[in-house]
């Protein structure tokens, strides 16, 4: 007897299927063209002119053209200590911020996610911090955190200060009360991040925990950490790339005050207030630098712990 061989699957539907992959794919890089040369005219281009003008001696209202110098500015800035001090200062703040931000509003967001009377209303009014503009949420902290301000006042009245204190201006507390403003402004968008990443993780898994006897310590752990770590990966970038270009809460407290300069108001302060285009450049590609240094660190370490 002899045995019918098994057919082989049909080429016809696999060129098909090929046929049908490069159409998709022809048609994603024609939607994506527009969109790529609006980033290379938008984003590319001042990124060029600023690599290449870090590269120059330029200056505000010169007249004299731009001197090429190499790697001068760079070697300045190698040896420039106040950028060293807006460095430090701006990772110093960075770190406080967002580990604060993110266990605060992992709370919040595992609180609203949860089901009990009066949840709409609460991610409502959660929320009012953050939709106030910056400048005006640190001009009225300001206003407050002078030595006579109301938190002084109060703590003078409650006893927990012997006499009024100037938090802006009293070197030891002045990081600590902008980032006490930040942390107040920034958690309710740390929130509402993880809460869109805890809205997609299914309640079977929850319903299928609570039915093996985990209690709901262990459901956060071996559940709702691990499915979020995405959503959390997404939000500390957000958060560390706001807060390593933070301008406008340093720049209400403090302007161009020594010692408490982040390195954006350190750029804005050497190209706007004294001119100097070149070297202000070569700050900002070093803060650049120094941003994509904290992505791929990100980046690697969400990697690493997928595998």
């Amino acid at each position: 007897m002899s045995t019918a061989a098994t057919p082989a699957p049909a080429p016809r539907r696999r060129r098909k299927t090929t046929k049908l992959k490069r159409r998709q794919t022809r048609l994603a890089w024609f939607l994506l063209v527009p969109s790529l040369l609006v980033v290379a005219c938008v984003a590319l281009y001042p990124l060029g002119k600023t690599i290449y003008q870090s590269f120059t001696d330029e200056q505000f209202l010169a007249l004299e053209p731009a001197q090429w110098v190499g790697l001068q500015n760079y070697s300045d800035l190698w040896n420039d200590t106040i950028f060293r001090d807006s460095i430090w200062t701006t990772i110093k703040f960075t770190l406080i911020t967002v580990a604060f931000e993110l266990v605060l509003g992992l709370v919040i967001a595992l609180i609203v996610n949860s089901s009990f009377k009066g949840r709409g209303v609460m991610r409502a009014v959660m929320l009012v911090p953050w939709a106030i503009p910056t400048v005006v949420a640190a001009q009225m902290w300001k206003s407050m955190l002078q030595s006579n301000g109301v938190i002084s006042d109060a703590g003078v009245r409650l006893h927990i200060l012997s006499t009024p204190h100037a938090w802006i201006a009293d070197p030891s507390t002045a990081l600590a009360s902008v980032c006490a403003v930040d942390i107040w402004k920034t958690t309710p968008f740390v929130a509402l991040l993880l809460l869109a990443g805890l809205q997609v993780i299914p309640k079977d898994l929850y319903e299928a925990a609570e039915v093996d006897g985990a209690n709901p310590l262990q459901q956060f752990w071996k559940i709702t950490l691990p499915l979020l770590a995405p959503a959390i990966v997404v939000t500390l970038i957000f958060r560390t790339l706001d807060a390593l270009r933070v301008f406008d809460v340093f720049y209400v407290f403090f302007g161009n005050r020594l010692g408490t300069q982040s390195m954006a108001i350190y750029a804005q302060s050497t190209i706007v207030s004294d001119g100097y285009v070149g070297y202000g450049a070569a700050i900002s590609m070093a803060i650049f630098v120094i941003i994509a240094l904290f992505v791929v660190i990100y980046l690697t370490f969400q990697r690493v712990a997928a595998r």
